[in-house]
């Protein structure tokens, strides 16, 4: 068995629904949290660094999954258009966040339990 402190544990987790679509995982985490920083889908793709198609597009995905709006959005005119997260939006970042960290520390306390163990029960 490999040394195990030169190991680590890495897990990504996403939420589908029944027919297996992704709901929500971290790229829209990202998403969201950069829309709630910008206040613009505009922006927020800028700075992830995709398309506004690709942003708008997974935001309407989440929104029909959910059957329920993830932001409350303003058209452009004088002042501009904007975006801002829904209190369900943001009720969802921290239960994923959390959930997200959660996952994190299981999977290392396993991982601490099954390898730095095992080696222990080889030698």
């Amino acid at each position: 068995m490999p040394n195990p402190s030169n190991l680590s544990v890495k897990s990504k987790i996403w939420i589908e629904n029944e027919n297996g679509q992704v709901v929500f995982g971290t790229g829209r985490l990202y998403i969201l949290q950069a829309i709630s920083r910008h206040g613009s889908i505009h922006a927020a793709a800028q700075e992830l660094q995709m398309s506004y198609r690709a942003v708008w597009g997974k935001i309407r995905a989440t929104e029909k999954r959910l059957g329920h709006d993830l932001l409350d959005r303003k058209t452009g005119g004088v002042r501009g258009g904007g975006s801002k997260l829904t209190p369900l939006a943001r009720q969802i970042i921290e239960r994923f966040e959390k959930l997200n960290d959660l996952t994190k520390a299981s999977a290392d306390e396993l991982f601490r339990d099954l390898f730095f163990s095992a080696s222990r029960d080889e030698k």
